[in-house]
């Protein structure tokens, strides 16, 4: 299987997108500020997916996946900053934390499935 057939993968791709095409429209201080630090744990999760999925070891392919889910918890608080800011509205942020819980339900079931787990 390709790395671009993983749901996992794509869904992270989609959500780094969707948030750098909102940054992208900020004024330059929100940019340089919150939106940096959004958009570069966005992009965080799709690259550590992929970091992983080329590592042929199970371990480390595991350790890079566990990398993305902190990614992805990073991305939930800089979302949460983003709107406490008045960045984005309600409905923008309900929408990428029903993404990212929904990438959250697939990751984890990701991980589940590389390699043997230690109580095999």
């Amino acid at each position: 299987m390709r790395l671009e057939d993983l749901v996992v993968y794509q869904l992270a791709m989609e959500i780094g997108e969707e948030v750098f095409a909102i940054v992208d429209q900020w004024e330059s201080f929100h940019k340089w500020t919150t939106g940096k630090q959004l958009v570069e744990a966005a992009d965080s999760m799709a690259s550590n997916i992929s970091e992983g999925y080329g590592r042929y070891f199970y371990k480390e392919n595991k350790q890079f996946q566990y990398y993305s889910r902190g990614s992805q918890s990073e991305t939930r608080t800089w979302l949460q900053k983003a709107k406490n800011r008045k960045l984005i509205d309600e409905e923008t942020h309900h929408g990428l934390i029903v993404k990212l819980d929904e990438l959250g339900r697939r990751h984890n079931n990701c991980i589940k499935s590389i390699g043997k787990t230690d109580d095999q």
